[in-house]
């Protein structure tokens, strides 16, 4: 079962968050030979993908980064989305590890 956590993006800058990814018995999970994938809908049940999140792996110390530059954050609406972090082991086995709302906050600055 994915852990709940909600983020919030400011518009129109980088944005970064680094999720830990422990096993059952809560030890740091070895993902040597993972892959991840995150994206952000609008809904859980929307067709169309609002942005998709550059991921990167710390193997060793069971760490997935999620990343979104200043541009593509531009490219979102303000206001409340659903996110979420799937990671894949060698054998095609797939987790999600985190999800819940992403809440992107407006700019002003342009």
């Amino acid at each position: 079962m994915a852990i709940l956590a909600n983020i919030f993006i400011d518009q129109g800058t980088d944005f970064s968050i680094t999720v830990d990814v422990t096993d059952s018995a809560g030890d740091v999970l070895d993902m040597t030979n993972y892959t991840s994938a995150g994206q952000i809908r609008k809904t859980y049940t929307s067709s169309t993908v609002s942005a998709t999140f550059t991921t990167s792996i710390n193997a060793a110390a069971g760490q997935v980064t999620l990343s979104l530059n200043d541009t593509t954050t531009s490219g979102l609406e303000a206001g409340r989305y659903v996110y979420d972090l799937v990671i894949t082991d060698a054998s095609d086995s797939k987790t999600r590890v985190v999800e819940g709302i992403a809440t992107v906050n407006p700019s002003v600055s342009r």
